[in-house]
């Protein structure tokens, strides 16, 4: 039932991180603060199709 969902920059909108999530239980969307690594600092990870 958990799905792989990947993970964006809110700054430069590259693709990070990949996380699963279960659809059922959360409806919104995944928002995690990581460290990007294009970036060189920790911003707010966003998840996306």
């Amino acid at each position: 039932m958990r799905d792989n969902v990947q993970l964006a920059c809110g700054e430069c909108k590259r693709r990070n991180y990949t996380a699963t999530r279960n659809k059922k239980k959360q409806s919104e969307r995944l928002e995690v603060k990581k460290y990007c690594k294009f970036c060189r600092r920790h911003t707010v990870h966003k998840e996306v199709k």
